[in-house]
């Protein structure tokens, strides 16, 4: 199966080592991953801030350059939501415009062939147990997107559960946003800072080392306020977890 990484704009700025390791990943269990070197943002954060017809240029050239692809996987649950849920609304809303069903349809290829990296793993491949290695007592916290946007459900627990050495610990709370949200940390700086300060408190409760999520903006945001608790509470993307292995293991 030949797929494409979508990296993002966070992970490809701040976090390599995630795209990294999900090349590693993929290219274990036998899939051909490509990184297609003209991929940009996919103009989430020029829709969500109010940019809905800045968006298009970027939603045109995520069809562009990935198009071919049998399938398009990403470390990020809000941008694998965006292309899913917000593309055909950008398509919706340009034809009540009046200007007619060319940006749906030229949208419209990649929306169900998006997926976030977990939701690949379990659904299109079928596996929760990819030979992975992480001695660590870890708690989950199930990042917006994810929860609501895509309904990952338990993918990422089942997937986490199969992870040889690892001990998984309940989040309490595991469903409250962490605070990050975007512009929304920007905006809202007090009440973001206290929602983050409230899920790593309900995470170092469980006495985990690591606390880990499918997205590297919410994990930015928890860790900020690991380092300001002076919290020995480590985030890590899942996909630096599954990719782990006793051989290869993670740092």
């Amino acid at each position: 199966m030949r797929v494409a990484l979508f990296l993002t704009c966070v992970n490809d700025t701040l976090y390599p080592d995630t795209g990294r390791a999900v090349v590693k990943l993929l290219t274990r269990l036998g899939v051909d991953v490509d990184f297609p070197l003209g991929q940009t943002c996919c103009g989430q954060a020029h829709y969500n801030t109010g940019y809905r017809h800045e968006t298009e240029p970027l939603a045109r050239h995520f069809s562009d350059v990935f198009g071919e692809y049998e399938a398009v996987v990403t470390p990020s649950g809000s941008c694998a939501a965006m292309v899913r849920e917000l593309y055909p609304r950008l398509g919706e809303r340009a034809r009540a415009e009046g200007r007619g069903q060319t940006l749906a349809r030229t949208l419209a290829p990649v929306v169900p062939k998006t997926y976030e990296l977990t939701e690949f793993l379990v659904d299109v491949l079928g596996v929760t147990d990819v030979g992975a290695h992480y001695p660590r007592k870890v708690t989950y916290h199930p990042t917006c997107h994810g929860l609501r946007a895509l309904r990952l459900g338990d993918r990422p627990r089942r997937l986490l559960e199969a992870v040889k050495g690892l001990e998984l610990v309940e989040l309490p709370g595991a469903e409250e946003c962490c605070g990050f949200g975007g512009t929304f940390a920007l905006k809202n700086a007090d009440v973001s800072a206290a929602m983050g300060a409230d899920k790593v408190r309900a995470a170092e409760s469980t006495g985990a080392q690591v606390l880990c999520a499918a997205d590297n903006s919410c994990l930015m945001h928890i860790g900020g306020t690991t380092s300001r608790l002076r919290s020995g509470l480590r985030p890590v993307h899942i996909a630096e977890i599954l990719a782990s292995t006793e051989e290869e293991p993670a740092l």
